[in-house]
């Protein structure tokens, strides 16, 4: 156990493991901004977008839609039951936006101008609205945290502040990743000579936007009950297999709309004519939709912990393997040439979710983001549990 004045971080094999994988990152960044993408990438003119863009980027941002679809469910809709589980929604995807953001960084070829947008506005550029809105809603969802940070290091006048702006911070964090999250999908919309016709459609953004909400309550559960299995907690089970149904309904929509949108086009026949492309389809239609959709149809299943959560991590590996697909798969015939990301790149990407690992771990143990009964527990049977380890 680590402790430094008030502030507690337990110490397990598998955290030091991943704090070795954050320094090898930092030391990996270091070689990054002296020497270049060059000397750590194995990107080319062929494929400008790698590792960082289709993973850490696109799939980081989708996996934090946690955030804001929890968001608008309880404060806008007031749905209160899930209020429980808001918190640590807002903390995942808040940590998810900065990985995003810093991938962004490490990205960028001449990396310290990366001020430049905030000062020479390219109005003209989806890439830019995409930056805006995810730097905003980045700093929203601090200064939202910053409401839970003054419970522990108390400061009346700033948590006072920022309760008195949280009504339009919370708007503001539904409208900014609903624009960002839809503008990411449309970055393919010009790609039509490019993207396989499975996946490019003039309505990709409303895919991207639309996979994004579902994911969240995904999200959340599969999340919620790996903290609860770390902390020794009770998995918040009711909550979750009525959160789910959000999921399931809005995957309905997303699978008809899909099916019709291949058909409108004529393409609804690629996604059986064997190629390696309409294998990726199907595995990712068929494993990431439809049995999800099963499996949260059924009560016996829903209502039971491990098949909510089993469910839900197919929903996220589901989406995961969608923005994989529509970057890599999707591209590969148009690109020409080959890329398989570099191992600097591989390590640079685990430090990253290494990172997010241990922060998480951090807030859990010393903000109360999870529900105050639970908190009481996970205190109580902590003791006799590895945490995250």
């Amino acid at each position: 156990m680590w402790r430094f004045g008030k502030w507690t971080f337990r110490l397990t094999t598998t955290r030091y493991i991943l704090m070795a994988l954050v320094a090898i990152m930092v030391v990996a960044a270091i070689f990054r901004f002296v020497l270049g993408l060059g000397a750590v990438t194995n990107l080319n003119d062929d494929w400008p977008w790698g590792l960082w863009i289709g993973f850490d980027l696109l799939c980081g941002i989708a996996l934090a839609g946690g955030g804001f679809s929890t968001a608008l469910i309880v404060h806008v809709l007031h749905r209160e039951k899930y209020a429980p589980i808001a918190r640590a929604a807002l903390v995942t995807s808040m940590l998810g936006y900065i990985i995003a953001l810093v991938s962004l960084l490490f990205d960028i070829g001449r990396w310290h101008n990366c001020w430049r947008p905030f000062f020479y506005w390219g109005y003209h550029s989806v890439l830019f609205e995409v930056f805006w809105c995810i730097a905003l809603y980045t700093l929203v969802q601090v200064l939202e945290f910053g409401d839970i940070f003054f419970e522990r290091v108390r400061s009346r006048p700033l948590k006072g502040i920022l309760e008195k702006a949280m009504p339009f911070l919370l708007i503001l964090g539904i409208i900014l990743p609903t624009l960002h999250q839809s503008s990411l999908g449309s970055l393919f919309v010009v790609a039509v000579d490019k993207l396989n016709p499975l996946w490019w459609s003039m309505i990709i953004p409303f895919f991207f936007v639309w996979s994004a909400f579902f994911l969240g309550p995904a999200m959340v559960t599969f999340e919620g009950s790996l903290a609860a299995r770390a902390y020794g907690r009770q998995p918040e089970t009711e909550v979750y297999q009525s959160l789910v149904k959000v999921t399931m309904w809005m995957m309905i929509v997303y699978l008809i709309v899909k099916i019709i949108d291949l058909n409108t086009r004529g393409v609804f026949s690629l996604a059986f004519n064997g190629s390696f492309e309409s294998n990726m389809f199907l595995l990712e239609m068929i494993g990431g939709i439809i049995i999800p959709i099963i499996m949260y149809a059924i009560p016996s299943i829903r209502k039971s912990q491990q098949g909510v959560a089993v469910a839900s991590f197919l929903v996220v590996a589901g989406v995961v393997f969608n923005r994989a697909n529509v970057n890599f798969t999707g591209m590969a015939q148009a690109a020409g040439g080959s890329y398989f990301p570099g191992i600097w790149e591989w390590l640079i990407t685990l430090g990253f979710w290494s990172f997010l690992v241990l922060a998480y771990c951090f807030i859990a143990e010393n903000f109360g983001i999870l529900p105050k009964e639970e908190h009481t527990v996970s205190h109580a049977a902590g003791a006799q549990k590895s945490i995250a380890g």
